[in-house]
């Protein structure tokens, strides 16, 4: 049975140019130099630098603006308010004490061939058939970016048939994998860790180290990766000074040969620093990377536009939609020059905050002193929503004087010490790595052991909690770290 009911629902919904705001916010500095540039080219009624002339009112902050869905006619527009008779400009009322850092607004891009343009070009060279050179260039294409073959031979031949119309055996393409093995760098077309650096060891000046140490990875490469080192002393009946020579030969080799090379075709990302926090008399001084406050105002051109339309007598048809148009860019031109000012003001005002509940660390650099820190600490110390300081933290950088930092990484949990005191995992995390770092080689402390010297350090915790950051640290198990 149908029945009709009126119900009251209370919502909250964020207008177009709240979310516009906190895209802007999340943007690090040179991607938000590429939204400024794609607004200023989609936006006429915005433009770059300073105008001597501008006598437009910015002062538009507690203005209504329509989000371009609704049409409002020319007639309720008052073009009043788009118009000011101040002769100072608003730029001349405002401070700028951003550096000159940022003079340099472009990134120059290296040029260059590709990883896979560079074997290809080698190949060449190589005398084979114009089937083999076919079969070559596929196996060069299949290649990762760190210059190993992952696929196996026999989808190889199927891709070949399926995609090139060319019919061949295993036997033909394994003939054609040596010649691309050849190529340079040493190790390129390798299926594995052990081929590759088997392929690398050959390519050496044989001494009785290289032969050594290519009969380890030969024969017994398991107890190699193992560190087995007893057990490869035993069976190539050779003295520990031996062995380590041997290990130091295979150490030098280089486990990824495509990664080296400097065309590879990933992506170089460049880190342009959003914040510089520099140690002036004993205080922290922290300043806004200058790119991030671009100079910008409204076009004089749509102004004068609105005052030949108010002045006007007879008002047409099509200049009524003009009008409407250009309301529409002013409206936009003034949003977008109010957001940028917001986010240059929430950036500069997490930063602080951040800096200041971090003091102690930017003053002396050693990451044992980074106090525990959450998203919501510095949330509620500048009254903003958890969700705004994020977008700061996780996709901007800070220059310090102890290296450029993600911001981010200055966020951490806490745990209790043995005296009861909050203590960040980071400060546990430096200790551990300190302790990994000055232990004896030949005889690597294990995780019970490394829980019990940090308990005796005051950091009362787990092996498996040991266990957990070593491997957040990218450090290996004791056996791996074993050395002779």
């Amino acid at each position: 049975m149908l029945k009709q009911f009126l119900q009251f629902k209370l919502s909250q919904k964020l207008s177009p140019q709240q979310i516009q705001l906190m895209k802007l916010i999340q943007l690090p500095t040179q991607q938000f130099e590429q939204r400024v540039a794609q607004e200023m080219e989609e936006n006429p009624a915005l433009e770059g630098g300073k105008d001597e002339n501008e006598d437009f009112d910015d002062d538009f902050n507690n203005e209504e603006y329509d989000d371009g869905n609704e049409h409002i006619d020319a007639d309720d527009i008052n073009i009043d308010e788009y118009l000011s008779d101040d002769d100072v400009p608003d730029y001349k009322l405002q401070a700028n004490n951003y550096s000159a850092d940022d003079e340099d607004k472009h990134v120059p891009f290296a040029s260059g061939i590709s990883f896979s343009e560079y074997l290809q070009s080698q190949l060449n060279t190589v005398q084979l058939t114009e089937e083999e050179q076919e079969i070559a260039a596929f196996i060069v294409g299949s290649l990762d970016e760190s210059g190993y073959l992952r696929r196996p031979v026999k989808d190889i031949l199927d891709d070949l048939a399926f995609t090139q119309n060319i019919y061949t055996t295993e036997e033909a393409i394994e003939k054609v994998l040596l010649e691309v093995q050849e190529l340079d760098p040493a190790g390129v077309g390798a299926r594995n860790l052990q081929e590759c650096l088997i392929l690398q060891m050959e390519r050496k000046t044989p001494t009785a180290s290289v032969e050594l140490a290519l009969r380890i990875l030969e024969d017994s490469f398991d107890a190699f990766s193992k560190k087995h080192y007893d057990k490869l002393m035993q069976k190539f009946e050779i003295t520990p000074d031996e062995l380590r020579d041997a290990i130091n030969e295979i150490e030098r080799l280089n486990p990824k040969p495509g990664g080296a090379y400097s065309g590879n075709t990933r992506m170089i990302e460049h880190i342009v620093p959003d914040f510089n926090i520099r140690i002036v008399d004993g205080k922290l001084d922290l300043t806004l990377n200058g790119r991030n406050a671009p100079e910008l105002h409204v076009s004089k051109e749509y102004t004068n536009m609105l005052k030949g339309y108010k002045e006007a007598n007879e008002k047409s048809k099509s200049q009524k939609e003009a009008v409407q148009f250009i309301k529409q860019k002013l409206d936009g031109a003034k949003w977008f020059i109010d957001a940028i000012r917001q986010r240059q003001q929430t950036l500069y005002v997490t930063m602080n905050a951040i800096m200041h509940y971090q003091e102690e660390y930017f003053l002396t650099g050693d990451e044992r002193k980074l106090r525990p820190m959450i998203l919501k600490d510095i949330a509620d110390e500048i009254g903003m929503d958890v969700s705004t300081v994020s977008r700061v933290a996780n996709s901007k950088y800070v220059d310090t004087p102890y290296g450029t930092k993600l911001i981010k990484e200055f966020f951490s949990e806490s745990m209790k010490n043995d005296q009861g005191e909050d203590v960040s995992t980071r400060e546990i995390k430096k200790i551990l790595e300190i302790t990994i770092a000055e232990e004896n080689k030949k005889k690597p402390m294990t995780d019970d052991k490394l829980a019990k010297i940090l308990k005796e350090k005051g950091y009362p915790i787990a092996r498996r909690t040991v266990a957990k950051y070593r491997e957040q640290l990218d450090i290996p198990v004791a056996r791996m770290r074993k050395e002779i």
